[in-house]
């Protein structure tokens, strides 16, 4: 099994359009704040359907947002 972590990019995006907030993010895909928060942290991967979500709010392709590192 090929182990990895999913990185996102998402705190410096918030902050370069117009500083919103994560829970105004979050309102925008229709999650809880806790969860773009955890999201940001590394502590939760999500869905893919949200991952798409998340990146059309920034306008940007979901691979600007989110990236895949393997371990080792």
């Amino acid at each position: 099994m090929i182990e990895g972590e999913i990185k996102n990019q998402i705190r410096k995006l918030r902050f370069n359009h117009g500083e919103i907030t994560q829970q105004e993010l979050a309102d925008k895909v229709g999650v809880t704040r806790q969860t773009i928060n955890a999201i940001e942290a590394a502590k939760y991967s999500p869905s893919l359907e949200l991952a798409f979500k998340i990146s059309a709010v920034f306008g940007l392709p979901l691979e600007e947002v989110f990236s895949y590192q393997r371990s080792g």
